[in-house]
């Protein structure tokens, strides 16, 4: 769910699950999906504000910790995750902080520390740093753990490829790079053995789920971390996945809800045992084969 310090607004190209809402009409959706079942939500704050440092991402006046804590005072047995990264919050749109030109690995991992005790502070069970920088796992665990958040746990974004399918959620996020692109950072789509070396060096670090995205295009990868780690093996069915079945059902080419729960079950049969999909609070948990 995308949060916003303004006004409900459209997302990317109009798609229903890309909306960004304001904290109240983020819980007024979060109470709609609890309802149908949903209990986990993965929030993305949309500021107004932005800086070189991404300081609005740490701001407990932000609106994710806004959030947070107002769905866990109305919905407390919702499990809340926070995306912990820069690139909403820079005004370069890059998931850390730029020194010559480039993006600073070290220099960033201390806003993500910082970012993440934020969201513990305000309630949050799980943080998801997606900013690909080496150590952000290690990095984060200790922040929370000296801050006194043992128990907050972390999904880690372990293998996060550079991929074609991010379009719509950049566009609704507002997060594309003002220049060049994350490549430097996030991984080549054509190297699994990366991959892996990533997912095994989150696991080291203290990552309580392991993550794979996107995830239609890497059902290898997934069945390769299913094999390979006793963690709990996390897939995210992003943007442009979603969006490619609404406009193909748009225009009656395929069957939306059929289309949908296909492309999940794959991803589970790979050996997803998480599933983060802008699907979740649509598909109709009643009919037939749902889980």
């Amino acid at each position: 769910m995308f949060v916003a310090d303004r006004a409900d607004e459209p997302g990317a190209d109009r798609l229903p699950a890309l909306l960004r809402r304001t904290v109240d009409g983020t819980v007024r959706e979060v109470a709609r999906v609890e309802a149908k079942g949903v209990r986990s939500v993965l929030l993305f704050g949309i500021p107004t504000r932005k800086d070189p440092e991404g300081s609005g991402a740490w701001d407990p006046e932000g609106p994710v910790p806004r959030a947070i804590r107002a769905i866990k005072a109305g919905h407390p047995e919702v499990t809340v995750l926070a995306d912990v990264c820069l690139c909403e919050y820079t005004d370069h749109g890059h998931c850390g902080v730029v020194v010559g030109g480039r993006v600073d690995n070290d220099r960033t991992l201390p806003s993500l520390g910082r970012t993440a005790v934020a969201y513990a502070e305000a309630g949050a069970d799980l943080v998801a740093p997606s900013a690909m920088m080496d150590h952000q796992v290690r990095t984060i665990r200790s922040a929370l753990d000296r801050a006194g958040y043992p128990d907050v746990g972390i999904l880690a974004y372990a293998a996060k490829f550079s991929s074609g399918f991010y379009g719509p959620f950049r566009d609704a996020a507002g997060s594309a790079p003002a220049f060049g692109d994350r490549r430097a950072y996030q991984m080549d789509y054509r190297n699994r053995r990366e991959a892996l070396r990533e997912l095994a060096l989150d696991a080291e670090e203290g990552a309580d789920l392991l993550m794979v995205k996107p995830a239609l295009p890497y059902l290898d990868v997934i069945a390769a971390a299913r094999e390979r780690f006793d963690l709990p093996i996390a897939a995210y069915q992003v943007s442009g996945e979603y969006a490619m079945i609404e406009a193909a059902a748009a225009r009656g080419w395929l069957d939306r809800e059929a289309a949908a729960r296909e492309t999940l079950a794959a991803i589970h049969r790979a050996g997803a045992d998480v599933i983060l999909t802008y699907f979740a609070g649509d598909l109709d948990p009643s009919t037939e084969g749902a889980r």
